[in-house]
């Protein structure tokens, strides 16, 4: 250690939980190798994909000589805005109409749950935010370090690999009236384990009668289902009763600009009033952290939804990614069926989006990333969209064997 640096006394920090089984699987030099960690959809051959819509977009950017790059307001680009909002809750949505909405242009999703988590700290009286357990290991820092006290809900039943829907209603029973609840609009991170629609519709009910406020992250719109609207009636739902909520989006697997850092923070009021006065004060939050957001990727995403054709283009895109993951999720679940693996593994295709809670165990996930060189994180997700019917085989005897011999 230099003891001549002002520095000499920092210790050096633990890698990403996520980020981490990335370093580790590209040290590794076997030629079976297979990263499931990572959540970044590839392709059939195992690389990442640019959508063509999007390919066409920038070209249509770079031709347009009369674009500058002088910056954006504090929102960000309002033609952006204007589209996310209607993306996610319906053109027809009557909070746009009535103008109780307010969007502004975030960096992705995180930077959109940041935005919201700093703006309720300052201006909320409510500071505990409840999130599901488990949840994407960034919700706990990003809401904690905004200044919010974080407390968790249940929602996973590890017995039956699915929701444990009356510890979820219990817990929010419980919860102090006015708490923020922070909630998976679609294809829950990291179970892929969803409520029903009548589900919802009881969360809403209670989430109401309490006075909690809604704050949805929708990281997978159209991506779950491959359906747009179907996979934003959740917060639909929310929106319909006229009550507040927030919402966080990310064009990054949607649009696979993952990269770009794109993304939005809407926030619904019960006025235009209100809403104007909200966005007065999420301005205050944005310009010191940082001024104001970048121009490129939003610019895709806005070219996109405002063109028909294009928009159509990119549906279509859009459902074919969300295709090849069910499918391999009924592959995976046909191949484990027909090795006569031990155990229930009906969940894979009962869960929706890019993961899997496969249910197997730190030890299990060990085993397999040292006999089998499968790299995925340690709770036993796994990511759907890193598979492809060529390696579907090596994983199932990877889980055969981790089931099979090791506790």
């Amino acid at each position: 250690m230099d003891s001549s640096s002002v520095f000499a006394n920092i210790v050096r920090a633990p890698e990403d939980a996520i980020l981490g089984v990335t370093v580790a699987y590209n040290k590794d030099s076997s030629p079976d190798k297979l990263n499931l960690g990572v959540g970044a959809y590839r392709t059939e051959e195992g690389k990442p994909l640019v959508l063509k819509v999007v390919r066409r977009a920038e070209q249509m950017l770079v031709n347009d000589n009369s674009r500058v790059k002088e910056y954006l307001p504090i929102v960000g680009l309002a033609d952006f805005n204007k589209l996310s909002a209607k993306l996610i809750f319906g053109a027809d949505s009557p909070a746009i109409q009535e103008n109780r909405v307010t969007t502004v242009q975030c960096l992705s999703g995180t930077g959109s749950l940041r935005v919201g988590a700093e703006f309720l700290a300052r201006h909320y009286h409510q500071l505990t935010i409840y999130i599901p357990n488990p949840t994407w290991g960034n919700h706990t820092k990003i809401f904690g370090l905004a200044g919010l006290s974080v407390k968790a809900f249940r929602y996973y039943d590890p017995a039956t690999r699915g929701l444990d829907f009356q510890g979820l209603l219990e817990d929010l029973g419980a919860a102090p009236s006015g708490s923020i609840v922070l909630l998976h609009a679609c294809a829950h991170n990291p179970t892929g384990v969803d409520p029903t629609i009548e589900q919802w519709e009881q969360i809403r009910q209670l989430m109401r009668s309490k006075g909690l406020l809604p704050f949805f992250d929708s990281a997978y719109q159209g991506f779950a289902s491959g359906n747009l609207d179907a996979d934003a009636g959740s917060v639909r739902m929310f929106v319909a009763d006229g009550g507040e909520c927030l919402a966080a989006q990310s064009y990054a697997k949607n649009m696979g600009l993952y990269g770009e850092r794109v993304g939005a923070l809407s926030i619904v009021c019960k006025t235009a009033d209100v809403a104007s006065r909200v966005e007065s004060q999420l301005k205050l939050v944005i310009r010191p952290m940082y001024s104001n957001p970048p121009i490129h990727g939003a610019s895709i995403v806005a070219t996109i939804l405002k063109d028909r054709d294009m928009y159509n283009e990119w549906t279509v895109e859009l459902k074919a990614m969300a295709v090849r993951i069910i499918s391999m999720r009924q592959q995976l679940f046909d191949s484990l069926s027909a090795r006569g693996t031990p155990g229930d593994w009906s969940h894979i295709i009962k869960q929706i989006g890019m993961f899997t809670f496969t249910g197997l165990n730190t030890k299990q996930v060990a085993f397999m990333t040292k006999e089998y060189h499968i790299y995925m994180t340690s709770d036993g997700r796994i990511s759907m969209a890193g598979l492809s019917s060529r390696t579907v085989p090596h994983l199932t005897e990877a889980i055969h064997a981790a089931v099979t011999r090791v506790d």
